[in-house]
């Protein structure tokens, strides 16, 4: 028994100098000199750094893509330089534009109401109606009209809702108007590109410029000055409108859904020209269907009877289309005379 508890002294002393030698012959790492850096692993030898590949992809403007397992390729892409363009554009190009646009139409409106006044028939009522549009193009009309509403003013809140309405209603009455609104502008957008249809199909064939567009666009259409061109169905202005709603219409609305379905059909490059061409396009044609509704309202007695009630007074037929209604005189549809059976 006494030979083996000096065997193990032994032993334990023999391993403590071993350990003493090893600490004399490696020094430790003082406070002033850093630690040896970690091996990398065997599957990243000879790979350059992440911060060096992030700084070589950033001088040469491409994006930086990781590795991924997961099917979607795009959560691959960790930094993307034109990202950062689309980003100053919503953030700073797009508001000015839409700001230029939208309230410059809107100031131009006012001067022009406070010089012009609102356009009075010359001759005044007679009393004596002829159908202009009938019930389907009313229907059509106002449904179009609707969407465009919604989808202009849920569209606005996008950009300039955080910077004007968040801090009128507060955070929580925001998000909810966001929210819904969102909702409205992508179910809405089926709605409006169905009725651009119909009113393509409809109109199209009174919509065709001609040679007398330019005599009217000349005298000024009876907007500005006292001389009323000859026209038909529709003037050289609502002929402007027209082709605006339908190919501007129809250019936003096909942006818009590469939109809503986001990488069916494109990259993320496409994703940021979409969004840059459906923005722009809309608050341009937001600030030209202000001048529409202008006209239409406020701006021009008896137009609005063309989309109210489908039946437009005589003397305000005769001063803005003229060819129109010789054309509907010609089929015998003549205006009747108050309390009269109404036009066909």
């Amino acid at each position: 028994m006494r030979a083996l508890r000096t065997g193990l002294l032994a032993l334990l002393l023999a391993f403590g100098a071993v350990i003493a030698a090893e600490a004399q012959t490696t020094p430790a790492p003082s406070g002033n000199q850093p630690n040896p850096p970690a091996p990398l692993p065997f599957s990243d030898r000879g790979q350059p750094q992440a911060d060096e590949l992030e700084l070589q992809l950033m001088l040469q403007g491409r994006r930086e893509v990781g590795r991924i397992t997961i099917p979607n390729q795009q959560a691959a892409t960790l930094i993307q330089p034109a990202g950062r363009e689309w980003r100053a554009f919503h953030n700073r190009t797009l508001a000015w534009v839409g700001g230029i646009a939208v309230l410059g139409m809107l100031a131009l409106l006012a001067v022009f109401f406070l010089w012009r006044g609102r356009i009075r028939m010359h001759d005044g009522r007679s009393g004596r109606t002829l159908l202009r549009f009938n019930l389907l193009e009313r229907a059509n009309h106002w449904m179009v009209a609707g969407c465009f509403i919604i989808l202009g003013l849920s569209g606005l809140n996008l950009t300039f809702g955080r910077h004007l309405l968040l801090p009128l209603v507060g955070p929580e009455a925001f998000s909810a108007v966001a929210q819904w609104g969102k909702y409205a502008h992508n179910f809405l957008a089926f709605p409006f590109t169905l009725g651009l249809l119909l009113m393509l199909l409809l109109w199209i064939k009174d919509n065709i410029p001609d040679r007398r567009d330019i005599t009217w666009l000349r005298q000024g259409g009876g907007i500005v000055g006292s001389a009323h061109p000859p026209a038909a169905r529709f003037n050289a202005g609502q002929k402007m409108v027209f082709w605006i709603t339908i190919l501007g219409g129809g250019a936003v609305a096909v942006s818009g859904y590469f939109l809503i379905f986001p990488f069916f059909a494109t990259d993320i490059a496409g994703m940021q020209l979409s969004h840059i061409i459906h923005s722009v396009l809309a608050v341009l044609m937001i600030a030209a269907i202000l001048a529409h509704i202008y006209i239409g309202t406020l701006g021009m007695e008896g137009a609005f009877d063309a989309m109210g009630s489908g039946q437009v007074d005589l003397n305000w037929a005769k001063e803005h289309h003229s060819l129109w209604v010789e054309q509907e005189l010609a089929k015998g549809r003549d205006a009747p005379a108050p309390g009269g059976a109404k036009p066909v």
